[in-house]
């Protein structure tokens, strides 16, 4: 399995199963990690959901020892796989959190930034080597977190960003050795919280960006009826 999934106390954790190749990102890995998304999304009793590595790396990029031999159409449909992964994880309506160590390059790094905030070592890295690698990818999430110039940087050059420049950029909300330990910190939040209250603040928050402020006023007040009209307003579970 080159994705595990696992369920406890409702928390989900995916967890990228390639160390020995340092969790490159191959076909099969996108396709596990899209299902893992789904499986999630189907299940209302899941409040939070972890990404992680298995081993020392979180993900050093594309699998590039699939690529030799293959086609146009392969190369077009492989991409695309990638996507649809990367959009499972960013369209779940609960909080994810990415919790990185090591390395998260290239396909890392949209795995990353298809989470809701991501916690990190301090050894951690972010990067985007695909120009340098002579490919195109990772050109969306990044510039709307760092803005375009420092991800044009990122991308042009091969610069990574430590944990630090990534916290300081706005990529990264928090730095921590012990990742469990801060880890339980928030599950404990989370899980306190209503879960129907969460799902409703994640889907005005991400549509609400994307929108002029008029219409972000309208998404908060749609969910602010659909929620009086579930009757769990104010805390109830």
């Amino acid at each position: 399995m080159t994705i595990l999934y696992s369920v406890e106390n409702g928390i989900a954790t995916i967890t990228l199963n390639r160390p020995e190749a340092r969790n490159a990102l191959n076909g099969s890995m996108c396709e596990e990690l899209r299902r893992a998304a789904a499986t999630a999304a189907a299940e209302r009793s899941i409040k939070l959901v972890l990404v992680r590595g298995a081993g020392p790396v979180f993900c050093a990029g594309a699998d590039v020892k699939e690529r030799p031999g293959m086609n146009e159409d392969q190369i077009r449909a492989r991409r695309m796989k990638g996507f649809a992964a990367y959009n499972a994880l960013e369209s779940l309506p609960m909080p994810v959190v990415a919790v990185v160590q090591g390395a998260a390059l290239g396909s890392g790094v949209e795995i990353a930034a298809a989470c809701d905030f991501i916690v990190a070592t301090p050894d951690a890295v972010f990067g985007t080597p695909e120009a340098q690698r002579g490919t195109v990818g990772a050109t969306q999430r990044l510039p709307r977190v760092l803005g375009k110039r420092l991800a044009k940087d990122l991308m042009f050059t091969g610069r990574r960003l430590s944990a630090e420049e990534a916290r300081t950029a706005g990529f990264v909300s928090r730095i921590n050795p012990n990742l469990d330990q801060e880890m339980e910190s928030i599950a404990k939040a989370i899980l306190q919280a209503p879960a129907e209250a969460l799902r409703l603040a994640k889907r005005c928050i991400d549509r609400g960006v994307e929108l002029d402020p008029r219409g972000a006023l309208e998404v908060e007040l749609a969910a602010i009826e659909e929620q009086l009209a579930s009757g769990k307003w104010m805390g109830k579970k």
